[in-house]
């Protein structure tokens, strides 16, 4: 009983991780018909500056956090401006070779400019000790993650489904023409959204740095496994997301724990069984 309840524990807080990283990717995919790539990037940048503020600079870990979502999203919006505006509505080949350029490009500047080697953030006091739960002790930054997961899901459903932008930009998703016709400045509500998936994964780059390393080929080592959530989730499906997250948490984690040796067998052949079981994703619309 004490392993499954650490496996439950385990899985909970690496499925929140996922769920921060990819429910930014979910927003541009299914919101916004972008097929972004190089959504892992703007994750490792965050972590990177994250990084270089705590360990270098010496700032508090709130004001890192901040600053890295602050400064990925300053990267992003030029770049959304010159380049991804450019390939709203373009065919997703287009997209995908695009984004996987934008994805090279970052990870040369990032071994240019941080170095080939793993970075560490500098958690505080609070987040560095275990936390007792009575079954097993729990490392505070994983409860953190699961947190601030939370926080993210309830924040971003609220967004979408019940504030005016909500409702701008369903209405531009569906049909920007009509949209653009009634009033809705399709334009800047593709921006706000787009700075807000890149926003939500640099924090999720930062909260998961832990459990999902930095280093400069992060944003290749995780591309598929970020693709995978959204995927089997839903494109555009919060809900979706989340229960993928934790359900490919949970697969992997309990795959480390019993079977370490079969690497991520389990994770990709459980992505099979449901891909193939619901091919829209877990939540996803029909097309």
């Amino acid at each position: 009983m004490q392993t499954i309840l650490s496996i439950a524990a385990d899985s909970l807080a690496y499925g929140m991780v996922l769920f921060v990283i990819s429910i930014g990717l979910s927003v541009t995919m299914g919101l916004m018909k972008v097929v972004n790539l190089a959504h892992g990037a703007f994750a490792m940048i965050g972590g990177y500056v994250a990084s270089y503020a705590t360990q270098q600079m010496g700032l508090p870990f709130g004001i890192a956090v901040i600053a890295a979502i602050v400064c990925t999203v300053l990267v992003a919006i030029p770049l959304e401006r010159l380049l991804y505006r450019r390939i709203y509505g373009a065919p997703e080949l287009t997209q995908v070779l695009m984004s996987i350029g934008i994805t090279f490009a970052i990870i040369g500047i990032a071994n240019f400019v941080m170095g080939p080697t793993l970075k560490t953030i500098a958690l505080p006091e609070q987040l560095q000790g275990p936390v007792d739960l009575g079954f097993r002790s729990i490392a505070a930054h994983k409860l953190f993650a699961v947190a601030v997961g939370i926080v993210v899901a309830g924040g971003l459903w609220l967004l979408v489904e019940r504030t005016p932008f909500g409702v701008r930009l369903r209405a531009a998703v569906d049909d920007a023409a009509m949209a653009e016709a009634l009033g809705v400045k399709t334009k800047a509500v593709y921006a706000i959204s787009f700075a807000l998936a890149i926003g939500l994964a640099a924090l999720g780059g930062v909260v998961g740095a832990q459990l999902l390393p930095i280093e400069p080929y992060y944003a290749l080592h995780y591309m598929v496994t970020f693709l995978v959530v959204v995927s089997v989730g839903g494109a555009g499906s919060i809900a979706g997301a989340l229960a993928a997250s934790l359900i490919l948490g949970l697969v992997q984690t309990t795959a480390r724990y019993l079977a370490p040796e079969y690497g991520e067998f389990f994770f990709y052949l459980a992505v099979i069984a449901i891909v193939c079981t619901f091919p829209n994703g877990l939540l996803g619309r029909s097309k």
